[in-house]
């Protein structure tokens, strides 16, 4: 057990670091930039990739894996995604170390074992996948073509932060390629759609889903659609992104396919992506001062039994009782743990619980077992209730589905009331300076206007809403016409 968290209040951005590493979440490595996942951490990571994945396949995807390496001359092919992410790609030059003659017990780099070509760790798998498809792909029957893939990526980033931005992460790519524009989009929208419904239902965090200005697009991409969420600091985090990759792909690596009318045609191509950020949208979301606070649905534990006793004979008459609780629990699928660790004390492991944001506590005493109660403690509430012995699964499978609502509920709550329309910039500088949130105003549709809204602000635009009204105005900086409000914030 670590010392209090910081206050958020009183720091925020401290609140979060330190919160990571107490939960036993995360924690930095010997690699500058790199985190090593904790047990607990990537417990709930296999949830969010469990659901994440059973969603891709039901909609007809399939899961592969391609290198980590991408030979230069294949990155550079598709000039705007090479140019996009080439200040943060790490390069393989040479394969090979020997002793230091000079210093022996020290490796130097051998330099005649100077690799031909020079390999990027990927960043992203655009140019390796795209190049694999052309051999894939040779007629309208090889299409679509839905695939997938679990890995890991290396962006070279100069200031990292546990689980928001780390030098390498994980996540998941998709990579399909459709016979029409219309098949490539309808994707890319179906893949946005999937994402928004697993994190207001598994995550139980809303977004909001819109399209990205042209200067916040993928590199390489025509479109990219996105899933926005509200952190309790009033800044936005992008949860998901959807591409939608016109030909530019097939057209950089010369992917053709035959069509019904026999004419040689190039695909039309998506890709899209979430990854471990999504663990820090998660605990910015739901957690408290106390620690974290996690949504029943991805809790790796979602109820702890813990005994109070003075003495083995009670201790084992607590231990039996516990023992049929799990068995009846578990019945009903729920995940549970029961703490019979005698190196730590009750109150110590309430608080433990507490950091790690297990959903219900229950604490079985003597007085328990004479009474037929448990003690039952939520974590989102902080909230306790006695009941009784034979209603207590019921009423734990039923705080399960009440827990996550109440956490979208509150969530939701929170992002509506820090959404604000202003209409003069003067109005858009003070609600960003003291409220934060997302800022709905109009924009003439330049990226000159967002690049000089950004650098007086730091806001950006975070999308144009699918939802938004269409509704005519004048742009919040220059006065020039605009057609529909988009949505700025400052962001992670």
């Amino acid at each position: 057990m670590g010392k209090n968290l910081t206050p958020r209040n009183e720091d925020y951005s401290k609140w979060y670091n330190e919160l990571v590493v107490q939960a036993d979440l995360a924690e930095n490595s010997a690699v500058r930039g790199c985190m090593v996942i904790k047990p607990y951490g990537y417990a709930i990571w296999e949830k969010m990739q469990a659901q994440l994945d059973k969603r891709f396949k039901e909609t007809g995807h399939q899961n592969a894996y391609f290198p980590l390496f991408v030979p230069k001359s294949l990155f550079e092919a598709e000039e705007k995604n090479a140019e996009g992410f080439a200040k943060e790609c790490a390069v393989v030059t040479h394969y090979r170390l020997k002793t230091d003659e000079n210093n022996p017990g020290k490796l130097i780099v051998d330099p005649e074992a100077k690799l031909e070509e020079e390999l990027v760790v990927r960043p992203t798998s655009e140019a390796i996948i795209w190049n694999t498809y052309k051999g894939w792909i040779q007629s309208y029957r090889d299409l679509p073509l839905l695939i997938n893939q679990w890995a890991n990526v290396v962006r070279w980033e100069m200031r990292t932060r546990l689980f928001l931005r780390t030098a390498e992460f994980l996540w998941q790519e998709g990579h399909t390629a459709h016979a029409t524009r219309e098949e490539a989009l309808a994707e890319t929208e179906q893949m946005n759609n999937i994402y928004a419904e697993f994190v207001e239902n598994f995550m139980a965090i809303p977004v909001i889903k819109g399209a990205k200005t042209e200067s916040e697009r993928f590199a390489g991409a025509v479109e990219t659609y996105c899933i926005e969420a509200l952190m309790q600091d009033g800044k936005a985090l992008q949860a998901g992104t959807s591409h939608f990759l016109g030909q530019n792909f097939a057209e950089a690596f010369d992917v053709k396919f035959t069509s019904k009318e026999g004419k040689q045609e190039y695909v039309w191509a998506s890709s899209w992506g979430v990854s471990t950020r999504l663990m820090g949208a998660l605990i910015m979301t739901h957690s408290d001062d106390k620690g974290l606070v996690l949504p029943p649905n991805l809790a790796p534990i979602q109820v702890v039994i813990v005994p109070i006793y003075r003495n083995d004979e009670q201790f084992n008459a607590i231990s039996e009782e516990a023992k049929l609780l799990t068995e009846e629990l578990r019945a009903v699928g729920i995940s549970v743990k029961f703490d019979g660790r005698d190196t730590h004390k009750p109150g110590w492991k309430f608080a433990q619980y507490e950091l790690q944001g297990v959903p219900l506590r229950i604490a079985i005493g003597p007085k328990d077992l004479e009474n037929g109660t448990v003690e039952l403690a939520r974590r989102d509430t902080l909230t306790k209730e006695f009941v009784k012995r034979e209603d207590v699964v019921a009423k734990a499978k039923g705080l399960m589905t009440e827990i996550q609502d109440t956490l979208l509920k509150k969530a939701l709550d929170f992002r509506n009331d820090h959404i604000t329309e202003v209409d003069d910039f003067k109005e858009f500088k003070k609600v960003l300076k003291n409220k934060g949130g997302f800022i709905s105003a109009h924009w003439d549709g330049t990226t000159e206007t967002e690049d000089r809204i950004k650098e007086y602000t730091k806001a950006t635009i975070r999308c144009i809403p699918f939802n938004g009204k269409k509704e005519e105005g004048i742009c919040v900086l220059t006065g020039k016409p605009s057609s529909q409000r988009v949505l700025f914030a400052k962001a992670y």
